[in-house]
This record gives C-alpha cells, structure tokens and sequence, in this order.
C-alpha cells in the first residue's frame, strides 16, 4: 500500500474550526492510472506509467470540469439541448419541471428538496442561482442520495450539479398571466433578470413581482357548512365573504456575485436577497344571538363589509457567501448562509355577545340594531421574528491510495443559530423566546474495495465502502449522534447496485417548537364521528414540549445504464424508515386521533365540534416501507447523420464509436502501438521547458472544457499527450498537478525508449486493459466535452435535430403504520387509519414527457393518485371515507420565434423571444371523495379540494 498524506489533519482542522465564509467548486482529478500489468512486483506501483496510458493512440476529452467524482453514476444527465427541451424560464423552473427526478423517497429531508451544487461543489444556498436562464448551464447531473454525503450532507436529498457555461451573458425579461378556465381570479407575474458570467466572475441581479387575486366559495357555488347558529333569509350569503384562494402579492429582489482572488484559483461569492409576502383571507361572516327580556331570539350578523378575515405580512432578509479555496491538494469550501424574517398576522375577532346581551337586556340594543354600533369585535394580532445562521466549512481530498484507487474523505464542522421570539394578544404580557447554538463536526470516507481500472479484484466489479459519522452539540437537546455505511457495487459496466443503512437523531425545529399560537374561526372541519362538516375555531402553532426524533433507515437501489437506447437508464429503490419520537402535525380528527388527544377536542353539549387544536404532537413510532421504480429515455431525430454519428457513446463522440469497435479512428486495434506518436510525446516531455509544457497542457484542458480546438505544444507540433494521462495529471483545482507532472515526466524522460515502443506481443496478457480500453471507448468521460456535442449545439448547416424524453416514476407502498402512544392499537395508514387530510394511498405514478424540434416544444406531464380510505368507528353516526383514485395531466407548450427567420427578419425584435402557453389539469379532474353512503361531505366538495380545476397560462420571454 502507498500512503500519500496530501496535508496534516491538523492543518484542515484548523481550517474547519475557523471555516471561510463560502466556496464554489472546481473540478476534482480522475483516478490515478491502472498499475502497469507486467511491473516488476519489487518495484512500486507507478500510478502514471502504465503501458496503456503511454502507448495509448485515441485522445479522449479531459472530463468537464466542475463534474462531480463519485462511485455512483448519474441516474440523469441533461445536456444543453436536454434543458432546451424543458422550455424553463429559470434554473429554479427547471428544478420544478424535473419534479420527482430530483426528490428523494427516502421520505425525510427538505420536503424532497434537492442539494445544489454549482460546478461541483456546495454552494450556501438556493439563491444563488435560482433565476439563472436554463442557457447559462453547460451540463446537469442528477446523483442519488448517497452522494450528498461527501459534500457534507445528510443523505436525504438528491444532488443536482449545475455546470455553467464559462462565458455567457444575458439580459431577461418574463411576463406571465395565467386563470381558471372558469374565471374567477387571475395571477399576473412580472420578473427581470441579469446575468454575466465571465470565468470564474459571475454577477446576477433578478426582481420579480407576483399577484394572485382572491377566489371566493360564492364564485363557486360552493355549498356551506353548519355553523354555530342557522342563517336567516335576511343574511348575506357568508360563500361570498369565504376564500378559495387568497388575495395575495409578493415582491422579491436578489443580489449574486462571484469573483476569483487573485491569481491562486480561490472564489468568493456574496448573496443578498430582499422577500416580501402579503396574503389576505376571508373566513366568513360573524353571527350572534340575542335574546329579548320576552324571551325572543333573533340572529343578527356582523356589518357585511368588515367580515372575519386573517391578514398576513412577511418580510425576509437573506444574506449569503461560499468561498472556495485549494489547500494542499484538498479542496476546502466554506460556506455562510443567514436570514431574518418577521411576521405579523392578524385575525378578526368575533362581537363581544357579553355586552351585547347587556345591551339588549338595559333596553339599549333593538333586535333590528346594527351591532357594529354597540361591540367592536377588534383584532387577534400576532407578531414573530426569526434569526437563523448557518456556517459550514468543508475539506474533500484523497488520504491514501490503496490498490484499488484513492481513498477520499471529507470532513466538515459547523455551526447554526436559530432563534424565534413571538407575542400575541390571545396571551398579553407573555413574550415566547427561544434560541439554538448547534455546533456539528462530521466525516465521510468513501473507501474504494475492487476496481477494474486498477485491475484490483475487478473480476467481481467495482466495490466502494462508504462510512459516514457526525456529532451535533445542540444548546436545548444536549448531543446527538448520526452514522451511516454504505456499499457500491459496479457489478457490470451500466449496472450499479447499492445499500446504504442510516442511523440519526434529529432535533425538532423551532418553528415546531415555538411559532406563536393563531386561533382561526369558521374552518370548515370534517367530523368523521357525526359524519358532518362543520365551522369550527382551529388553532395552530408550536409545541414546547417535542423530544428528539430518532430515525434508522435501510436503502437498497438499483441503477441500470440502458444499453439499448443513449443515456437511458433504470432504477429500482427500496426504502424502509423507522422512526421514534415522531413529530408532525396534528392528524385527521379520527375516533382513534380523538382517543389519543381527548385534550385537543371541543364539544357542544349536543357533541358537536366547536374547537380543535391543530398544534405539533409527537407519535411514539412510525414505520414505512415503499418501493420506487423510475425510468428515464431520451434521445434525438432528425439532424443528418453528421448529428447522429456526434451521439456515439455517452458523449465520446466518433472516438467512442471507434473505442466500442476495438480500435481507434485509424482503424488500428485496441492497445495498439504507435511508435512516432510516442517517440513525439516524448520529446515533448523531455525536450520542451517544463514551465512551457505545463501551461501548454492547463491550455489543452480549458480548450477542452469550452469544447475548442486544442493548443499546439512548445515546439508547434500538436499536443502527443493521451487524454486519459492528462486527466490524471489534472489536480483538484481542475488544473496540472505540478507534482504529478514532474513525477510523470521523470519516468519518461528516464526510461528505455525501446520498452515505450514494446508491443502488446511483448507483455503479459491480460484482458483488464483490453475490457479497460473497451469501457473508454464505450462511454467515454461520461458526458466529458464530446465533440459530437458541439455540432448538436449549432456547429451544423444540416437540418434540425429534435429531442425527446421520457421519466416515469412509479411508487408503491408496502407499509405505513404509526403508534400514537404505547397501550394504544398501532394506526394503518393503508387500511383505513390516517395522519393527513386523506388516506396514504399504495400506488401513485408521475409521468414526464416531451418532445423539441426546431424551436418548438410540447411537454405532457401527468400524475396519477391511487384509492385510500380512511375507517369511521362504527359507531351510530359515523362513516368510512373513500378517497377515490385520479389522474391529472398537464401540457406545456412553447415556441422559440427567433428561430422564426421570415418572422425576425420582419422584426427583429423577436429574436430570442419564446411564447409559451401552458394548460394545466387539461381534463378538469378532481379528486372524488365519498362516505358510506355514497355522498361526498361538504368539506370534500370538489371546489373545495381544488379551487382552481383547469386553468391556462401565457408566459412572454424575451433575452436581450
């Protein structure tokens, strides 16, 4: 074993203790070369000088720089054409438009929310690049959740590497409209962006503005729920003071900046963002009842043009940084990421009866009296702030080259600050103050086992272990522990499988904790015991008393690179999660939810509902067991066979074509010889000054990565340098290691030229290198700078290439169970029991489609929902729900009219213009809810599942 300690641990301590304040990527080297097949045993194993390296006659491409070096291979790749063909209007549009390809069903984590990394590494948050243009970007790579971890994640999200181009610039402006196509509101969104990106100099700046106006239940007949007391003919209809969607505006403006230190490689980048959100909501009218000294009742409403109504405003404040730096051979990336956001809420309160009643019975107040002239009802008003910081440092390298590669590790330390402070009128004088200092440290190593590059045990594969451990030290939980191992096995050339077991503590947030209460009135609320829809007063907000979760997870997966059609792939995931200590919100009021938490619930004296309380509660267990298949195509048509012969491989070009035939372009075969190529290469090495040939060769690494012609050597002659020796020549900085240069260059210049010359005749067999061979030139740097590419993206006078795609992700689940508490029958979600608003259904499907052709573009996506049911008690009165299984699908639409050559010759300032029209939930589906009985309770009426039903949008697109 050959040690290589690139740096002290105690230098990348000192560096993590005291992490920079943020850090975006550059490339990381390819793998050390195989060692040399016929060595002599007693000599060191030479990770440069192997024959195949020097005797090697196809150039390959230097691997894209900012991709990502893991184990796992890409489950998706997208290439500029790919992205072209989603018609996104931003980066963070594209995320969406990717959907369930980018979320994780491990089931924890953001919401599914994936890890962004931008020219493969970390960057401190989402804002940065958000409102990019999709033509900023050079290459996607989506990777699994194992792959978050080596960047100082928790393995619960998917990783997105974003590779932008080296120059683009851009001005952008988006104009969107969009309505039901049953009318009642509309919402309007203007936004403009700017973006430069110069190298490693990047700025943007975005603002938008976005409007939504109000829908209300009278607009859609929407029937009313029973109330506290009857409504009078003499009453306004309470639909028309209820909102189906709210009256809302938000404003938001953004600030990024990247720029390179010096001449060193190092980049910081700076963030600032500025949200706004207001939203306003009816809750219908208020109502009392009095009652005259005779004994009379009459009901009386409040004044019609102040109904119930809650009124929310937030504003958010958002700094953010990541530097990134080259340490020794480690690449250590340090970012800071805070936000302070303060909410004001407030909520109508309902007439003072008390003093009304006082009113009426002083003889003051007459039955037909305008009560808003005796009470003022006032308001509930509730106030929040919140702090959050986040800084995280990182260090990634290689420790120790093993036979069957480098082992890379990555460590991180850092520290968060959170802290919410709330009042409201409902408890005066009392002021909720919370805080949380976390300090967290942790490790991962991905530890390479087998290898068929490194001709080490690669009979049975490619085997990695990869052991992960981490610490938190939280101020209001005391220590919690985290570890994970996970194997990769690369069984065959396209087929991956992988296991991954996770044990964590995980701490509730404080919103959970501690967001101030809200009392709403007149939320409509289904009452499965009385088989009734009611207005009942909901409260929500934290839980002072949540523990710590625990959570022990298994995942297993299966990645298959389709090598019938070009970059198709399949995946099989099965995830089992077991938690304790669970916290969530409050569940769907069942007989078994209301046995629980008897305190929660409030009746009448004729046992109807008259309050609920919605605030966080904590289940003793939960377990869940689900299976998810996905299927990912695409390809091309059209284009001449100039644009189909560039497809060759997974981005190899011609060069991979030759590879897949056992020879290269000259038609010589694999592994074979050429003797004036290596009598150049080593006169470059040895004849040409280091200094020159260095920058020669950092110069044939960006030509590559821009996809331009290659630069000649010192002497003028081209480049003799194979290209899968320069990439393990490259550094961590993307660059010529000089070590590694000046290593490789001793051993040429120093050996016997005739053994250089020796042909594969005069070595010992072996069929590693040749299958070695085969696989590079199969494949090729995978997704690497192929120039096939070049000629998709417009180097071509031939006719149009299209493209096409295909996603479908099925998912089926085998368990969902949850104790409430121990002594208590354990809850099934999938017969009957419930936690949400509906049933957990077993089978549910997303399906993402499209097709691209000469600037034009159609998307279909669909979803489909399953049947689940949710079991009443049994009692007199009560009744089972059927939620009825659905499909909606959805189309989008777009053309490119600079494309359009009569029409922007006419006027130019259509070029690069798009006009998109999109149509979502074409076939107006709704989920159909039904009791026992076969009738669907007022608070399922399909408006109020889903208000808006088929709806249109125009989007207007401009880049100047």
């Amino acid at each position: 074993m050959n040690i290589r300690i690139s740096t002290s641990l105690a230098a990348i301590a000192a560096v993590l203790v005291c992490p920079p304040l943020s850090t975006v990527a550059l490339a990381k080297s390819a793998p050390a070369a195989a060692q040399q097949a016929d060595q002599d045993p007693e000599t060191s194993p030479d990770p440069v000088q192997s024959e195949d390296d020097i005797n090697e006659i196809v150039v390959y491409g230097a691997r894209l720089i900012g991709r990502v070096d893991a184990p796992q291979p890409p489950i998706l790749e997208l290439d500029q054409e790919d992205i072209a063909a989603y018609g996104a209007g931003s980066i963070a549009e594209l995320i969406e438009a990717l959907g369930p390809q980018v979320s994780s069903g491990r089931g924890r984590g953001s919401s599914g929310q994936p890890v962004i990394l931008v020219n493969g590494v970390r960057i401190g948050s989402f804002r940065e690049l958000r409102s990019y243009p999709p033509e900023a970007i050079e290459r996607t790579e989506i990777y699994s959740e194992e792959v978050a971890q080596s960047f100082g994640y928790s393995p619960d999200q998917r990783v997105v590497n974003i590779i932008l181009k080296d120059k683009y610039s851009s001005r952008e402006l988006e104009l969107e409209y969009g309505q039901p196509f049953d009318g009642g509101y509309s919402t309007q969104q203007v936004e403009g962006t700017y973006l430069r990106i110069d190298g490693p100099s990047r700025l943007n700046v975005n603002v938008e503005w976005d409007n939504s106006s109000s829908l209300t239940e009278g607009e859609r007949g929407v029937e009313q729920s029973i109330g506290s007391h009857p409504i009078i003919a003499t009453d306004p209809d309470p639909a028309n003071f209820r909102s189906l969607v709210s009256d809302s505006a938000g404003v938001e403006a953004t600030v990024n900046w990247n720029t390179a230190l010096g001449d060193s490689g190092n980049q910081l980048s700076l963030n600032g963002t500025y949200e706004r959100n207001d939203s306003l909501s009816l809750q219908g009218l208020d109502s009392v009842v009095l009652e005259d000294p005779s004994g009379n009742t009459a009901l009386r409403s409040f004044n019609p043009a102040d109904p119930l109504a809650v009124d929310r405003r937030t504003n958010s404040y958002s700094i953010g940084s990541t530097f990134n730096a080259g340490f020794e051979g480690w690449q250590v990336t340090g970012t800071l990421d805070g936000t302070y956001s303060d909410t004001r809420s407030r909520t109508q309160l309902s007439l003072d009866t008390t003093a009304l009643m006082d009113a009426a019975l002083a003889g003051d107040l007459a039955l037909d009296a305008d009560l808003g002239e005796f009470a003022e009802a006032g308001f509930d008003e509730t106030q929040s702030e919140s702090w959050s910081l986040s800084a995280l440092a990182t260090a990634r390298g290689s420790v120790i080259e093993l036979p069957a590669g480098d082992v890379q590790m990555t460590l991180d330390a850092g520290y968060d600050w959170n802290a919410i402070e709330s009042i409201d009128t409902r408890n005066p004088g009392v002021l909720t103050d919370l805080s949380r200092n976390q300090f967290s440290t942790g490790v991962n190593v991905s530890i390479p086992i087998t290898s068929r590059d490194y001709e080490f045990g690669g009979a049975i594969g490619d085997v990695t272990l990869n052991l992960n451990g981490g610490i938190d030290e939280l101020s209001d939980f005391g220590t919690l522990f985290d570890w994970s191992a996970g194997l990769t096995w690369g069984v065959f050339d396209g087929i991956t499988l992988s296991a991954t077991y996770i044990a964590r503590d995980s701490a509730p947030t404080l919103s959970q904790l501690g967001s101030p209460e809200i009392v709403t009135p007149n939320v409509a609320t289904f009452d499965i015991a009385n088989n009734e829809t009611v207005l009942a007063t909901v409260i929500t907000g934290g839980n002072p008393d949540l523990p710590a979760q625990s959570q022990n997870d298994w995942k297993l997966g299966l990645n298959w690179e389709l090598p019938f059609i070009d970059r198709g792939s399949f995946q099989i995931e099965y995830f089992n999660n077991h938690s304790e200590n669970v916290t969530d919100g409050f569940p769907v009021l069942t007989s078994a939810i209301e046995a629980a938490f008897p305190d929660r619930i409030e009746r009448d004296t004729n046992g109807q509902l008259t309050q609920l309380d919605q605030r966080f509660v904590t289940f003793a267990e939960q377990d869940v067991e689900r299976l998810r298949f996905g299927l990912n195509l695409n390809g091309q048509f059209g284009g001449g066979e100039e644009a189909t012969g560039g497809r060759q491989g997974r981005g190899g070009g011609d060069a991979a074509s030759a590879g897949r035939q056992g020879g290269d372009q000259s038609g010589r075969p694999a592994g074979a010889r050429d003797p004036e190529r290596l009598a150049a290469m080593r006169a470059q090495f040895c004849e040409s000054e280091p200094d020159a040939l260095l920058a020669q060769f950092n110069a044939a690494l960006r030509a590559e990565a821009n996809g331009e012609a290659a630069p000649t050597g010192p002497d003028g002659e081209p480049l003799s340098i194979p290209g899968r020796m320069l990439q393990r020549l490259t550094g961590e900085d993307g660059k010529i290691d000089p070590e590694r240069f000046a290593t490789m260059r001793e051993r040429i210049c120093s050996s016997d030229p005739a053994q250089l010359a020796r042909g594969p005749g005069e070595r010992a067999p072996g069929a590693g290198a040749q299958a070695r061979g085969d696989r590079q030139g199969g494949g090729g740097q995978r997704g690497g700078g192929g120039r096939g590419l070049a000629r998709l993206s417009g180097g071509s006078d031939g006719p149009p290439t299209g493209r096409w795609f295909l996603n479908v992700q099925y998912e089926l689940e085998l368990e969902n169970s949850v104790l409430i508490a121990p002594g208590i029958d354990r809850l099934d979600l999938l017969e009957g029991d419930a936690l949400s608003g509906g049933g957990q259904p077993r089978h549910s499907i997303n399906w993402r489609s499209g097709v691209f052709y000469d600037g034009y573009g159609l998307l279909l996506f669909a979803r489909y929902t399953g049947e689940s049911n949710i079991a009443g008690s049994g009692l007199p009165g009560s009744t089972d729900l059927m939620f009825h299984n659905y499909a909606t699908v959805n189309i989008r639409s777009f053309i490119d009219l600079g494309k359009r050559d009569k029409l922007v010759a006419a006027a130019p300032f259509f070029e690069n213009t798009r006009i998109g029209f999109d149509i979502d939930n074409i076939f107006d589906t709704r989920q159909r809810v039904t009791d026992s009985n076969g009738d669907t309770p007022l608070r399922y009426q399909p408006f109020l599942i889903d208000p808006t039903g088929r709806s249109f949008e125009i989007e207007f697109r401009k880049l100047f």
